[in-house]
């Protein structure tokens, strides 16, 4: 069954960076989104990315977090610095259209999460 595989969290302190990593299981996808959930809090919206290429970031985020795509690894990137301790949750990445050698999945296709805290 095809899946996003994530990547990239940890423990990091105030002011510091991480890169998270999305890809598929097989094949690729040009449409997605980051998404965060903190402890106790509804799941936001982080950033996305068009099938265009547009970026789109939350407020919160936006200047910090930046979003790259390596087609060649079929990999899509958060590139977050600046990090504060608000940051801290697990995030998730997001796509409902995965293409494939032969065959398009479509679906609410989810990332297992990765954990990311940033000390203060």
């Amino acid at each position: 069954q095809v899946q996003l595989v994530e990547s990239g969290g940890g423990l990091v302190q105030a002011g510091g960076s991480l890169r998270l990593s999305c890809a598929a299981s097989e094949g690729f996808f040009n449409a997605m989104a980051w998404y965060r959930q903190a402890l106790g809090k509804e799941r936001e919206l982080v950033a996305s990315i068009a099938n265009s290429g547009a970026t789109n970031y939350a407020d919160s985020v936006r200047g910090r977090f930046t979003l790259s795509k390596d087609d060649a690894k079929n990999t899509v990137y958060l590139h977050m610095s600046s990090l504060k301790p608000e940051d801290t949750a697990v995030y998730y990445c997001n796509t409902n259209r995965i293409i494939a050698p032969g065959i398009t999945y479509h679906g609410d296709y989810w990332g297992q999460g990765t954990q990311v805290t940033v000390s203060s």
